[in-house]
């Protein structure tokens, strides 16, 4: 048995890169971003107009300002959005200028409808707080052409959507994502929209692991299997060569039903450790072969859920280029629990303070589904002491 620490340094060693495709900017939100972006000309391209008013010269302006002359200024014609630059002709003019237009030439400022009087053809200016270049967005202001706009190995969400649209990237490189097959095991095991007998349950692990990849925006696909170890080898020969990934729920343990580690010697998967000293999830099985990435998740619905987030999370992020942070919060309130075990303890997780606290949520052991429902995340105690006092502070996985 290997600790927590040990067993993901194992798995993060073996991490896997599946290559790189282009798909339409659109449908890559949540993917991982494998190109540079950078800007293609100056932004803005061109010195915009941040509202709506009138452009004049502000020297004039001022000038008028000092002696006392009339801050009338006659209406030459209007910049409107979209359209080709015109040209302020008399610095004695105005512009009538539309938010996102080109600043017409000879003009250098914009002043809003709000402090101005429009009458008969001419923009009296209201002139407290009138500066130069006020009301102008800067050529160039927000980034050069060359320059990098969102780096690569990013995840990619709306605003990095708004970037690409701006540069003209109808389409992007992207990681790939492994192809996944999700196997569930047991004769105890029926359909979602079946009626268990008084002995059967429904399969509810397989669904909880299609949903924690789809967060991470991985298709995926799932089986089932029966509790017989020629039908096992059989089929799992068979995923073995057609998947990058196989992710397992049951069938590891110490059971005279749970084959899948014989199974898996076998068929050539080597081990790389099966066991961990934590709780929940200690017997969990990780391998591998030339292709594929073997995690054998125990069969309780908890120990399941840990396990995936604890461990392939991390595996994928790796995998793909994404550094993760490690979160911390503060423990809300006294723990203790004995076996010398690194313990994942679901939370609740709120803000007291500007600070991210976790109180403790009470269950019914790792067969406890419904309990995930009440939690936010996983609290990580280190098995070096057996009591923890509220206000330490530890690393959680949040699932929420």
């Amino acid at each position: 048995m290997i600790s927590v620490k040990e067993a993901k340094n194992i798995i993060l060693k073996a991490t896997q890169n599946f290559g790189v495709e282009e798909i339409p900017f659109l449908k890559s939100v949540g993917r991982i971003l494998n190109e540079d972006i950078l800007a293609d000309r100056d932004f803005p391209p061109f010195n915009r107009v941040s509202m709506d008013g009138i452009a004049i010269d502000f020297e004039e302006f001022s000038s008028r300002l000092r002696s006392n002359r009339q801050l009338n200024f006659k209406i030459e014609g209007i910049q409107g959005a979209g359209s080709e630059q015109i040209t302020l002709k008399n610095s004695e003019n105005c512009i009538e200028v539309m938010t996102g237009a080109v600043l017409p030439k000879n003009a250098n400022t914009v002043i809003r409808y709000e402090d101005l009087e429009i009458e008969n053809g001419f923009a009296k200016i209201i002139p407290e707080g009138i500066c130069d270049a006020q009301n102008v967005h800067p050529k160039g202001k927000d980034g050069k052409v060359g320059d990098l706009l969102i780096k690569q190995n990013t995840k990619i969400a709306a605003a990095e959507i708004g970037v690409l649209a701006t540069v003209g990237k109808s389409k992007v490189k992207v990681a790939k994502q492994p192809k996944i097959l999700i196997i569930s095991t047991g004769d105890e095991l029926v359909g979602v929209d079946e009626i268990p007998l008084e002995h059967q349950i429904r399969r509810s692990n397989v669904f909880t692991l299609v949903s924690l990849l789809e967060r991470l925006h991985i298709p995926s696909e799932a089986a089932h299997i029966t509790d017989d170890k020629p039908i096992l080898k059989q089929k799992i020969a068979t995923y073995l060569q057609e998947y990058d990934v196989l992710l397992f729920s049951g069938a590891v343990s110490k059971g005279k039903f749970d084959f899948l580690p014989q199974v898996f010697d076998k068929l050539g998967v080597e081990k790389l450790f099966h066991k961990i000293a934590q709780r929940p999830g200690k017997p969990f099985f990780y391998g591998k072969t030339d292709k594929c990435n073997v995690f054998g998740f125990p069969g309780n619905p908890i120990s399941t859920f840990v396990n995936c987030l604890a461990y392939f999370y991390p595996w994928y992020y790796k995998s793909v280029g994404v550094e993760v942070e490690e979160e911390t919060a503060i423990l809300a309130e006294d723990f203790a629990f004995k076996p010398n075990l690194t313990y994942f303890l679901q939370v609740k997780l709120s803000y007291k303070f500007g600070h991210l606290v976790a109180t403790p949520i009470t269950g019914n052991g790792s067969g406890d589904l419904a309990s995930l429902v009440n939690a936010d995340a996983f609290i990580q105690l280190p098995n070096d002491k057996n009591e923890f006092k509220s206000g330490e502070v530890f690393p959680i996985i949040r699932y929420r």
